[in-house]
């Protein structure tokens, strides 16, 4: 299973470098997150073991299980599904990096939370551009808010912004929305200093992560090009 994973991996690194040598981008600064949500610890495992560090969960409770059994330097975890208030606590007793923040109450409870926890987790705004739904995400009109709370919040650092555009069996359909989040970034960042710009952008999956990249993704969330079909429950 390892030599699959490990040949699969090599495969989408490669085709990220391609993407970014396309784009005038150093691949180095686009980190793969390895989307492993249904996928066992054992399988996991064997990621780490072929070279991959960054795992993306959709669920809370399964990262739980199935992080304290996977063992290597330098792991993290990302959680890239909505997260319920109710959940805080427990996601950031194990989650590295929060690509899924929607809403100000959400700020204000995960900036408590990781105070009383003595954390300090990066953390994306997932924006909803595609509108559809079955996604979650705060709308364009939402962001300003969030963003200004975030930056008044003293436990979380925040980085960027995400997207999951709507499914496109051509990947050139998704490029608008990938070109929006860049372009919302970077009003955002207009208006901050430089030391306070956003840098991340988390954008892109198996069948479009390239087109991402030529629109300045710097997380691309790889599950299928990876690990292969996804188990289904």
């Amino acid at each position: 299973m390892t030599e699959d994973i490990r040949t699969r991996l090599d495969r989408v690194q490669e085709r990220i470098h391609r993407a970014a040598v396309r784009a005038g981008r150093n691949a180095h600064e686009i980190t793969l997150i390895a989307v492993s949500k249904t996928f066992d610890a054992a399988t996991v495992q064997s990621a780490v073991d072929a070279g991959a560090r960054d795992f993306g969960e959709n669920r809370v409770q399964e990262a739980l299980t199935k992080a304290p059994l996977v063992r290597g330097d330098h792991i993290r975890w990302h959680l890239i599904g909505h997260l319920q208030s109710n959940k805080a606590r427990a996601a950031l007793e194990i989650f590295d990096v929060i690509h899924s923040i929607d809403s100000l109450s959400l700020v204000e409870r995960l900036d408590r939370i990781s105070g009383e926890l003595g954390k300090r987790p990066v953390v994306l705004v997932q924006v909803d551009l595609g509108q559809e739904a079955t996604k979650t995400g705060a709308t364009e009109g939402e962001l300003p808010e969030i963003v200004e709370a975030l930056g008044h919040a003293a436990h979380l650092d925040f980085r960027g912004l995400m997207t999951l555009p709507p499914f496109f069996e051509d990947a050139e359909e998704a490029r608008g929305y990938f070109r929006r989040l860049r372009e919302i970034r970077e009003g955002i960042n207009h208006a901050r200093t430089s030391e306070h710009h956003l840098t991340e952008l988390s954008m892109g999956m198996s069948h479009d992560f390239e087109v991402a990249i030529e629109e300045g993704a710097t997380m691309v969330r790889v599950g299928t090009a990876i690990f292969g079909e996804r188990v289904k429950h």
